[in-house]
């Protein structure tokens, strides 16, 4: 989507109340309907990349670029700050927005961002980083985020965008996984068959619901935002939910936050539910299948930049894992009779690694 200057975007908010008070009128129900944050035309593409230092080129963006997606989304580590000193995390963001290739990506398409730990600010942090809020309003002024904007007033950056209406309805939902996230539990020597580990675990899995990913506030957020009416919706999550416990940062490492989300789909019955996610540093997909639920996908793209020189074991792996710097593109035939979402990984080389086509049918109840 290109950016809509103000008189156009005016002019479709009008055009949605009008439409939308003519076909709920007599329905006594629609006002109490929850309603997502942010509201713009249909989009047909989205891009989606994470993991990219601000010290490097960034040819990905400019390839992404080219693709004329309809949107771009940061999923994390779009810079890589670790630092307590905000003077520097400003620093960074300048040298990320000063390069050719972000600005040829954000004229062409809206770009959208949440956050992991490195541009939050500190390797592997939560709630327990003291700079927090410091660095909260560095990310809303470098993401051009309107000082009308409901993240300035609670905390964090949690947010929604609906994208279209009726059957071709894209909510786009991203998620903040750090400010609230308790202490991850470091591994410790714990008996466990390790045989398919060939590297040292940093953390293990909590066996009691004694801690928290998203936190109070914005799982009651959620829970609304799984109501909004949506054809396709889309989680932007910065670490991945769709893979096995692996030792290092996944929504693996909270087990009962994990079946918390899974539940809260289920009950609030939300069909079209996909993940996007990084921060591992290569690409993959992952199919997780929960009784009583249809799959859920998540497409990681994480190596805008960054490399790394293996991908660790996942049994839920699909497609993948791509290795080389690339990113994500979602693509929605909303025309077919059953909509078809292909999802697309590219590498640097500007070779298709990866291409799955899922129907909506096979994603809802």
């Amino acid at each position: 989507m290109k950016k809509l200057s103000p008189c156009i975007f005016l002019f479709f908010v009008l055009c949605v109340s009008c439409h939308t008070s003519s076909e709920d009128a007599g329905n006594p129900d629609s006002a109490s309907l929850p309603q997502a944050e942010h509201t713009f035309p249909m989009v047909r593409s989205l891009a989606f990349g994470s993991c990219g230092h601000e010290t490097d080129p960034q040819p990905i963006l400019a390839q992404a670029a080219a693709g004329d997606p309809d949107l771009f989304v940061f999923l994390g580590d779009n810079i890589y700050g670790d630092t307590k000193v905000m003077d520097t995390l400003q620093a960074k963001y300048a040298r990320l927005g000063a390069k050719a290739e972000f600005q040829q990506l954000w004229e062409t398409s809206q770009v959208l961002a949440t956050w992991d730990d490195h541009d939050f600010g500190w390797n592997d942090a939560g709630r327990q980083y003291e700079f927090k809020e410091a660095s909260k309003e560095i990310f809303l002024d470098f993401w051009q985020v309107d000082s009308t904007d409901i993240r300035h007033t609670r905390p964090g950056i949690y947010t929604s965008y609906m994208f279209g209406a009726g059957d071709k309805s894209l909510q786009l939902i991203l998620l903040d996984n750090r400010t609230f996230r308790d202490q991850l539990r470091r591994y410790d020597g714990e008996a466990v068959d390790t045989t398919a580990f060939h590297y040292p675990i940093d953390y293990w899995p909590y066996d009691t619901p004694d801690s928290t990913l998203l936190g109070d506030a914005q799982w009651t957020w959620l829970e609304e935002q799984l109501r909004v009416p949506a054809t396709l919706r889309i989680i932007a999550t910065s670490t991945q939910f769709g893979i096995t416990w692996n030792g290092y940062e996944a929504w693996a490492n909270l087990p009962h936050e994990r079946q918390r989300f899974l539940d809260l789909i289920k009950k609030t019955q939300a069909n079209g539910v996909m993940f996007i996610s990084g921060d591992v540093h290569y690409a993959e997909v992952s199919r997780l299948e929960e009784e009583g639920l249809y799959p859920l996908y998540d497409i990681t793209s994480s190596g805008i930049t960054s490399t790394w020189h293996f991908a660790t074991p996942n049994d839920n792996r699909v497609e993948g894992p791509v290795m080389e710097n690339h990113y994500g593109r979602i693509d929605i035939n909303w025309e077919a009779e059953d909509p078809e979402i292909l999802v697309r990984v590219t590498d640097v080389e500007e070779n298709e690694r990866i291409r799955r086509t899922i129907k909506l049918s096979e994603i809802t109840q």
